[in-house]
């Protein structure tokens, strides 16, 4: 392909359902971000846009864990998503939202497009519905047991016990997490993408066309899809959630998330557009635009076979690439939000940005370290361990080092100033340092092309040894000792302070897609201005001018100590220990609920000694107050007078009782039990209940009223 006229970048949409980890970043955001900072100091026209992904069932479902709404989920998550990306330095042109009216409008244009050309078909199936909610289910609206592990509370699409990917119909002994209980299968139509119709024109667009410039993973899993025989893909489903189904017979129904999303790239690119006074349509309608999604492999599908079949029906351009990279593990384990086995990015910011830890250099420092090991071609593996090396051993003991080598020896040997060149004192080796900067310049472009950002990054680091070897071998600092004795002294010695820092300057350019705040840091330390970090200027030997005074030297980056880095460990197996402990305390709690013999009575738990219960005080309470706790759609909180005082007591029962029709109501009360403070709120006991075979509560009282505060032998 001739150089396009124009680039669109687009970066995988993160759902706003809660706090991204590091694995996110690697995955999607920072080759995208090192891609478009190369292609922007080329003077390129590009567009680099991506957004939050504030449909389908994951936020709904964080706003039941949460106790508050789906809107008041994204409008918290988004604006911190979108914060964290800028801390750690994704320079996004525009980070939109799917919530928006304007991706609303899109959405809905797009597919009532395809569906008046004939492009979609409807279906009749039968679906999960939930008789009590009135409602069909969408994959996450429905647990039940996993049939690989025996997790009793894994999801419709995936136990997040053992990661094993499920349908609902796979899941034993299904329930609806709406009612709790089981649900029916009813007829429900909706519409289709018929992916079949299209095999042979994604035969040739990707096995025949992207087979030698596409990773081999994207075209295999492909490939693999279409072998094993495409079928229509539902586009809508029966939510209140989305993007309204915009034609006859879709009351009550949303578009699938999947289709809606990537949308979202359109969407974004129109707001842009309004923001900055542009035409959007040629980044999306212009095959002389250069299209390129930047993804995770578990989004390799829908960008590669469902989303360009979309494109090509609406008149749209195609990708040019999808550099997908594969999954970055952690610490020996699989990245896990849910089993606590994660580096959020939000914490990352907070305990080594944001707290006077190190700054911004510490963001760089982050993106360093996952490029390095960034999983291109497999999976690659996050260790605090690998990160200290990789900082102090290339950052601090190479790049950093040669640049406040040259630092301090230009201020203590040619007077804080950038010296001029002796042309009768050049040898082979300055003439072999500038070769190498214009050697590594080629090489960095090349891999950039080819979206070979670790290789490409360490060419820059490789270019600083190489200016430390010689400086080595220059050895102006020995020079120093014989000015008085040899007249060469000083020229030699400003010929090589000279390259050093011309060369530095080099490395400030190259450097700059990657760490983009130690370039800026490096501008700053030089005196010159952003300009400078073009990629025309790189290869230069001109770039500063003789005689033009630099600033004291400044580390760019701290080493990492052994204790944060055991600080860091520690931590993260607590957090795991904690996740798992809950989870299997759910998990048991789950196993004793399904355990009730056929009649639905619970079994007796282990026997105890008289003592055990002798230590239990229970008095008969009098509820004088009863009322709900906010945000907590179980908990009642209660005031109960036990004769010589007034306790409050939070009690599960407000999926029971109604707060006004208990008060005065006798119960039995554990009075000496340890206060536990719930919500903000200190329980002072406990109210015992009596639950039939149904799941029904009962409040165990007296048979008649009798004085508050009354023992019970």
């Amino acid at each position: 392909m001739k150089t396009p006229k124009r680039y669109l970048i687009t970066a995988a949409l993160p759902y706003a359902n809660g706090l991204k980890h590091i694995g996110h970043l690697a995955g999607a955001y920072l080759p995208a971000d090192i891609y478009v900072r190369y292609l922007k100091a080329q003077k390129r026209d590009v567009v680099f846009v991506c957004g939050s992904d504030e449909h389908g069932t994951a936020i709904p479902i964080q706003a039941t864990k949460e106790g508050t709404t789906a809107q008041a989920i994204i409008d918290k998550y988004h604006p911190i998503i979108e914060q964290n990306f800028k801390d750690l330095g994704i320079a996004f042109d525009i980070y939109h939202r799917t919530s928006d009216s304007l991706h609303h409008e899109t959405a809905s244009e797009f597919f009532k497009d395809l569906e008046s050309n004939g492009d979609l078909e409807t279906k009749t199936t039968q679906q999960y519905f939930d008789t009590q909610a009135n409602s069909f289910l969408a994959d996450r609206y429905i647990k039940g047991t996993c049939p690989s592990c025996g997790y009793s509370e894994a999801y419709g699409d995936q136990c997040e016990n053992c990661g094993k990917s499920l349908s609902p119909d796979e899941l034993i002994n299904p329930l609806s997490t709406l009612s709790g209980n089981a649900p029916i299968k009813k007829e429900t139509t909706h519409w289709y993408l018929p992916l079949n119709r299209h095999e042979d024109f994604l035969r040739k667009w990707l096995i025949e066309e992207h087979t030698s410039d596409w990773r081999p993973a994207v075209i295999g899993q492909c490939k693999s899809w279409i072998d094993g025989g495409l079928q229509a893909r539902a586009v809508t489903r029966d939510l209140d959630w989305g993007v309204k189904v915009p034609v006859t017979g879709g009351d009550g129904k949303v578009l699938y998330v999947w289709f809606d999303a990537p949308i979202g790239y359109i969407s974004a690119t129109k707001q842009w557009a309004i923001n900055n006074n542009k035409d959007w349509k040629p980044y999306w309608n212009d095959p002389e635009t250069k299209l390129v999604h930047f993804i995770g492999k578990d989004n390799i599908v829908f960008h590669c076979i469902i989303f360009p079949v979309m494109l090509k029906l609406h008149g749209n351009i195609l990708p040019e690439n999808v550099p997908a990279n594969e999954f970055m593990n952690l610490e020996g384990d699989k990245m896990s939000t849910s089993r606590g086995w994660s580096i959020e990015m939000d914490d990352y910011i907070n305990k080594w940005i944001k707290k006077e830890n190190g700054g911004e250099s510490l963001a760089d420092c982050l993106r360093f370290y996952l490029n390095s090991i960034s999983p291109e071609s497999k999976d690659s593996e996050f260790t605090w361990k690998g990160f200290q090396d990789a900082v102090n051993g290339e950052l601090v003991s190479i790049f950093a080092n040669y640049v406040n080598r040259t630092w301090v020896l230009m201020h203590k040997l040619t007077k804080g100033k950038v010296p001029k060149i002796h042309i009768e004192f050049l040898d082979d080796d300055d003439n072999a340092l500038l070769l190498s900067v214009k050697e590594t310049k080629e090489k960095i472009t090349a891999l950039l092309e080819q979206y070979k950002f670790r290789d490409a990054q360490f060419e820059v680091v490789n270019l600083a040894r190489l200016g430390n070897q010689y400086m080595q071998k220059k050895e102006p600092w020995i020079l120093a000792k014989n000015i008085e004795t040899d007249s060469t002294a000083q020229a030699k010695i400003d010929n090589c302070i000279h390259g050093c820092l011309q060369l530095t300057a080099n490395l400030a350019i190259l450097i700059n897609p990657f760490l983009p705040f130690t370039a800026k840091k490096m501008c700053h330390l030089m005196k010159v201005v952003d300009k400078m970090l073009e990629w025309e200027n790189a290869g230069n030997f001109n770039l500063l001018k003789v005689g033009y005074s630099l600033r004291p030297p400044e580390l760019l980056f701290r080493k990492i100590e052994d204790e944060e880095i055991a600080a860091e460990l520690a931590e993260l197996k607590a957090n795991a220990e904690a996740k798992k402990t809950k989870m299997e305390n759910t998990n048991n709690a789950a196993e004793g609920a399904e355990a009730k013999n056929e009649n639905g009575i619970a079994p007796l738990k282990p026997e105890i000694i008289f003592d055990d219960f002798g230590k239990i005080d229970l008095r008969v309470g009098t509820i004088i107050e009863a009322k709900k706790v906010e945000k907590a759609d179980k908990l009642l909180e209660l005031l109960v007078d036990l004769g010589f005082e007034k306790r409050t007591i939070l009690s599960g029962i407000a999926m029971h009782f109604n707060p006004e029709d208990i008060v005065g109501k006798q119960v039995t009360i554990v009075a000496n039990l340890a206060p536990r403070k719930m919500r903000g709120i200190e329980s002072q006991g406990m109210i015992l209940m009596a639950e039939d075979a149904q799941g029904k509560l009962y409040f165990v009282s007296p048979s008649e009223a009798i004085a508050s505060g009354s023992t019970i032998a």
